[in-house]
């Protein structure tokens, strides 16, 4: 097994959080007798991440034109001497342990991918703890010892099964999917994904409603493109569950019964059963996800108002699709 591993970091305006991420990454000792390199890779900021950056010596600062996340990690691990690369977020902060639990499982030459969880660094915001307790119920009921899935926060890869698998997918310009497709392209290659669940990187959650709901959009339309390329993955990874399937079309229910009810009055029945089913569904799994009433009632309002962002990025990633395709249909004609 590799006695090297490289540490790959994307950053992009990260002026805020890159300088503890690096500190804590130096704080994680990698195991006895093998060696690190800590790559970042600027992907086009405009801030001061590039002088923070630099001010850390040993890394090896690395930067492009802005591309996205997922370029932005395949150039790191190009750049890269590490047979086993760690993969985390300029806003995330790895714990003490993390390259201690994460690399024994490398052991079994099954194992492409060893991934971990989340921890929490931004506890003092209500709604971060919401997403950070609903991330937790998923990993800790959903996902199994070999899931279907990985997070890019927090992973590490071979390098050949990396490679082979043609790395993250470019055509994503955001984080909205490229990690769930190397995931899939990673299984289908026949290699396994190990879930070590006490292996956390603390993150800084969204603490804004508004900026929630615009990246929960962002991540609907891109699950049009994701399930197009992987159509077995759309019944759920370990990650997504029947909940995920059921709010969009509820989602769509309530408000073309909410329009069609001034029609007619059939449709109001649509807009009312719709409605309280999403809405029942929400309260049910804040109740399980949160301990105090105020945050069980206020988190199920945010994932209320989620459903319906998920659905209408997940319509605009329909409606881009087709275009798309009939503007390529069109210009095979000519």
């Amino acid at each position: 097994m590799s006695k090297q591993i490289s540490i790959i970091i994307p950053a992009y305006n990260a002026e805020r959080t890159i300088s503890k991420t690096l500190e804590r990454v130096f704080a994680c000792m990698p195991p006895d007798g093998t060696q690190s390199e800590v790559i970042v890779v600027d992907d086009g900021s405009t801030d001061q991440t590039a002088e923070i950056v630099r001010g850390f010596g040993s890394v090896k600062y690395v930067y492009q034109e802005n591309k996205g996340p997922a370029a932005a990690r395949n150039r790191g691990l190009r750049e890269g001497q590490g047979d086993i690369v760690f993969f985390t977020d300029s806003d995330c902060l790895p714990q003490s342990d993390w390259l201690e639990k994460m690399f024994p499982h490398f052991q079994g030459p099954q194992v492409g991918v060893v991934c971990g969880s989340y921890g929490i660094a931004n506890p003092q915001s209500v709604l971060a703890r919401g997403i950070h307790q609903e991330i937790l119920f998923r990993h800790r009921t959903l996902m199994p010892q070999y899931p279907k899935v990985f997070g890019s926060y927090n992973f590490a890869v071979r390098k050949n099964v990396f490679e082979e698998a043609g790395g993250f997918n470019e055509t994503y310009p955001h984080a909205s999917g490229e990690d769930n497709d190397l995931a899939y392209k990673i299984l289908n290659k026949g290699h396994k994904i190990y879930f070590e669940k006490e292996s956390f990187v603390d993150h800084h959650h969204p603490e804004r409603l508004p900026k929630y709901l615009k990246e929960q959009f962002r991540h609907g339309f891109w699950r049009v493109k994701m399930y197009a390329d992987h159509p077995a993955m759309s019944k759920g990874d370990d990650y997504t569950f029947w909940k995920d399937m059921a709010e969009v079309p509820l989602s769509l229910l309530v408000l073309v019964g909410l329009a069609g009810s001034f029609f007619c009055a059939p449709a109001g029945y649509v807009f009312k059963i719709s409605f309280l089913c999403l809405l029942c569904i929400e309260l049910f799994y804040a109740n399980r996800f949160l301990k105090n009433i105020n945050e069980k009632m206020s988190y199920a309002f945010v994932m209320f108002l989620r459903s319906f962002a998920r659905m209408f990025g997940f319509l605009s990633g329909v409606v881009n699709t087709v275009v798309l395709f009939c503007v390529k249909k069109n210009n095979d004609k000519k």
